[in-house]
């Protein structure tokens, strides 16, 4: 052996650059010329891109509340303290009674009558007729949750405790016990909660807010005018009300997740502009190491259970891709969706309830990559990004350049048996979509490719191949009619397959944009392309989709239990009941 050869005769590896600052560049590739760059493990502790807080002011309101509750048990817990309080409310009131004439008397008088249960109801009543007409169910939910919170504290405190209204002259008008002040609160939730409902963040919130506290100040110094409530009755009322409406609506509706708009649209899509944007661009590039440059909105019009997007990120030159944003808004519209779909019809077929949003996009980055390795066509996956842990993922893809929906598109033979090679193929793999509609199907470059796959599943029933075919099959047809496509589906499925797939056929499985394009074609030519293929494939038993099941029964009766109480309530509100 030679000296060269001995191990302490080897060559040194090569000492590694340390320092973080130059460890994006060392580790830069290009990848379908995109620039992949800065990829960075969050270390423990570290926030997500995008955190749901309650921020400093939320913050502030929520002590409102904790320090309406200690006024609460130093106020009525001990006796001393009790006395204690008392004596401050009387001086305070003294003070102020003293400066009673026919002026401020009449002022005090106009005032108070911000507090009428007419106005209320009014405000109210309003308000959430507004929020349904716009179909902000969401923040809908957060005003009835807010009036019924503070409206029921409130009441049961004020029994609970039984104070005992001033003992000074009074000149107004009053009911009930004393403390809280039960108009000041409701006063005070009605406003904020219309601030919150009604009004887009920013400085015009603020300003309303400005004057709501404004109108509430005033409203509990005229009741202290009139001798009707203690000093601090009014303030208790007052901070515990607008705390809880502020951090509900902090908790339930925050801005980030359900900004205040005035358009009637999907309220599945979510703003991506201001912090989330923000949030998008840091977790891209932190995650996968994009760049990006641009973000916008793209085709909304034909998804309801996502916000898909546009990203242009740095490049040689720069590229498009495409993402996909899921939420809490997403699940909770999936779980609500299948829900309904129990009642109406029954379990259709077994269907994956996902429990977090980082389950739903596992699930369907699984189903991607599945359908790619059975020869699916469909976009190349990227990867999944973390927005907020838990709530909000990114699933990156590439963008399909040059593409069009298939019902748009030029449409020859060759198009037809490679769209309906994809149902073939999903069918020998033992998949299946489960959402086969026009905004789903695209032409890029004279390949058939397969979108949106969040609902497929593996070893499908058959009914539900049968519906993949049926749907691919309408989605052709409405753009070369029924008997070409029918003849060409005769190349790949036997005439007893396709008369299943439409002897399966109902309103409940053509996707509500399907049933679109169908109602059209059937106004502008007067043909009924469903009816048309029936026609054409050989006569097959209608398969019967009602399906009973105890799940089915609770949840109907539960529905019927709940529109009943929900009738009775409006019933209540109409006649002057109520927490309206």
């Amino acid at each position: 052996m030679t000296t060269e050869d001995t191990p302490s005769a080897q060559a040194e590896p090569a000492a590694v650059e340390r320092g973080l600052p130059t460890l994006g560049e060392r580790r830069e590739v290009r990848f379908a010329g995109i620039r992949i760059a800065g990829r960075r493990r969050r270390p423990s502790g570290e926030k997500a891109p995008l955190q749901r807080e309650l921020r400093t002011a939320g913050r502030l309101w929520l002590l409102s509340s904790i320090g309406a509750v200690f006024v609460w048990v130093s106020l009525f817990a001990w006796p001393a303290s009790t006395q204690w309080w008392n004596d401050r409310d009387l001086a305070i009131l003294e003070v102020i009674i003293d400066a009673r004439n026919s002026t401020l008397t009449a002022l005090a008088d106009a005032i108070v009558i911000l507090g009428e249960d007419w106005l209320l109801r009014l405000l109210r009543g309003a308000t959430l007729l507004l929020l349904v007409f716009y179909r902000r169910w969401r923040h809908f939910f957060a005003v009835l949750m807010a009036l019924i919170i503070v409206q029921a504290t409130v009441v049961l405190i004020a029994t609970f405790v039984g104070r005992p209204r001033p003992f000074v002259d009074i000149i107004g008008e009053w009911s009930g016990p004393s403390h809280p002040s039960v108009p000041v609160a409701g006063l005070s939730v009605t406003l904020a909660a219309m601030a919150y409902a009604l009004v887009p963040s920013g400085r015009r919130r603020r300003i309303v807010l400005a004057v709501a506290g404004v109108l509430v100040a005033a409203f509990g110094l005229a009741r202290l005018y009139l001798g009707v409530d203690h000093p601090s009755d009014a303030a208790v009322a007052a901070m515990f009300s607008l705390g809880v409406t502020v951090v509900l609506f902090r908790w339930f509706a925050p801005e980030a997740e359900f900004p205040v708009t005035w358009k009637r649209g999907v309220t599945a899509h979510l703003d991506v502009t201001g912090a989330r944007g923000e949030a998008i661009r840091r977790a891209l590039y932190e995650q996968l190491g994009m760049e990006v440059l641009e973000i916008k909105p793209f085709g909304l019009e034909g998804s309801g259970g996502s916000t898909p997007l546009r990203l242009k990120v740095a490049g040689d030159p720069d590229q498009y891709v495409f993402a996909k944003l899921y939420s809490q808004t997403h699940l909770r519209s999936d779980r609500w969706y299948k829900v309904g779909r129990t009642i109406l019809y029954g379990s259709l077929e077994d269907e994956v309830r996902f429990t977090s949003v980082r389950r739903l996009v596992e699930y369907e980055d699984y189903i991607q990559r599945l359908m790619r390795d059975a020869g699916v066509p469909g976009a190349e996956p990227f990867g999944i990004v973390e927005i907020t842990p838990e709530r909000e993922y990114l699933m990156v893809s590439a963008f399909l350049e040059d593409s069009e929906e298939l019902t748009h598109a030029e449409i020859d033979d060759e198009v037809i048996d490679r769209a309906l090679r994809v149902i073939r193929n999903m069918w020998d793999a033992g998949l299946a979509h489960r959402d086969i509609k026009p905004a789903n199907v695209m032409l890029n470059r004279g390949e058939v490719v397969l979108i949106d796959v969040a609902f497929g599943t593996v070893r499908p029933s058959p009914w539900r191949q049968a519906v993949d075919l049926a749907n691919m099959m309408v989605i052709l047809g409405l753009r070369v009619g029924a008997p070409r496509v029918y003849q060409r589906a005769l190349l790949q499925f036997a005439p007893e397959d396709i008369g299943e797939a439409f002897a399966a056929t109902r309103s409940v499985t053509l996707p509500s944009q399907s049933r679109s394009s169908l109602a059209l074609f059937k106004k502008e030519q007067g043909i009924d392309l469903v009816e048309e293929f029936r026609k054409l494939a050989p006569a097959a038993e209608q398969i019967s989709i009602q399906r009973w099941s105890p799940r089915r029964i609770w949840l109907t009766v539960g529905a019927l239990a709940l529109g009943l109480m929900l009738l009775g309530q409006i019933a209540t509100e109409i006649t002057g009941g109520g927490i309206l």
